[in-house]
């Protein structure tokens, strides 16, 4: 028998992939400052740099979840969608574009609605809609002073941390302004649980569609650019671990360790 993400796949024009979760509240294990940024107290431990939490759905019920709202059969009572986990093909595979027709539609727009929810209440300061299990171009973003409160003042300062107010880019067109590039730990929220240092380039611009369908542009730079080259990413089906530097990869836990023998300094090049 035919399970109901392959027998919708078949009827709509959006496939159905992956899970469609509650989000839980992070432990305060170990925090981070781009998902676990804000909690009731201060962060114990160093954060870290994470865009991700995790999740505790059955697959069934989410996948049954999201199919009726493709088909319009959704239930009355709200469900909040949470992320999906590294492995499910959503986030391994390219999102498609929005059309500008269909932007404005009360489909797409609980979309943004739901991201930016699940974004604030992780708390995170990024989000693709391929993490909530939508295979769609949309991006949500934002940092804030309390948020960036939580982080060592240092640590903001290198990373070149700023705040911004919230960012919805639809079919974000990405391109670097700048050779310069960064080597900063990251993590994600569909690899919950471990960091690994990425390059990213120090200033990008980013194109698209507001949540209105109105013509966007975002000059970025430092911290800014990492969350977005980040996102961007997920709408072509890379995760960090893709771009991670070899022998970077570690536990949450072990983050504060020393880097082995050979791998690049962190910051700037």
């Amino acid at each position: 028998m035919e399970s109901i993400q392959r027998f919708t796949h078949r009827l709509l024009p959006i496939p159905i992939t992956g899970k469609c979760l509650k989000p839980i509240k992070p432990t305060p294990s170990r925090t981070n400052p781009v998902a676990y940024f804000h909690q009731a107290r201060k962060p114990i431990f160093k954060p870290a740099f994470d865009f991700g939490l995790t999740t505790r759905t059955s697959h069934s019920s989410s996948a049954r979840a999201r199919a009726g709202w493709l088909l319009g059969l959704g239930e009355k009572k709200k469900i909040q969608p949470e992320t999906v986990k590294a492995g499910d093909p959503v986030l391994h595979e390219p999102a498609r574009e929005v059309s500008p027709e269909e932007i404005g539609s009360e489909r797409i727009q609980k979309v943004i609605d739901d991201m930016v929810e699940v974004m604030r209440k992780a708390p995170g300061v990024g989000l693709a809609a391929p993490q909530i299990g939508i295979p769609l171009k949309i991006i949500v973003l934002e940092d804030t002073k309390e948020y960036i409160s939580y982080a060592p003042k240092e640590e903001t300062k290198a990373q070149d941390r700023r705040p911004f107010d919230l960012l919805v880019i639809v079919n974000p067109k990405l391109k670097n302004k700048s050779n310069k590039t960064a080597l900063f730990f990251e993590g994600c929220l569909s690899v919950d649980g471990f960091r690994a240092v990425v390059e990213r380039y120090l200033e990008v611009e980013v194109t698209g569609l507001d949540r209105k369908g109105q013509p966007i542009k975002v000059d970025a730079s430092g911290w800014q650019a990492r969350i977005l080259q980040h996102e961007c990413d997920h709408l072509e089906g890379t995760l960090y671990v893709d771009k991670m530097v070899p022998r970077t990869f570690r536990t949450v836990d072990n983050l504060d360790l020393p880097l082995a023998i050979g791998c690049p300094k962190l910051g700037v090049r």
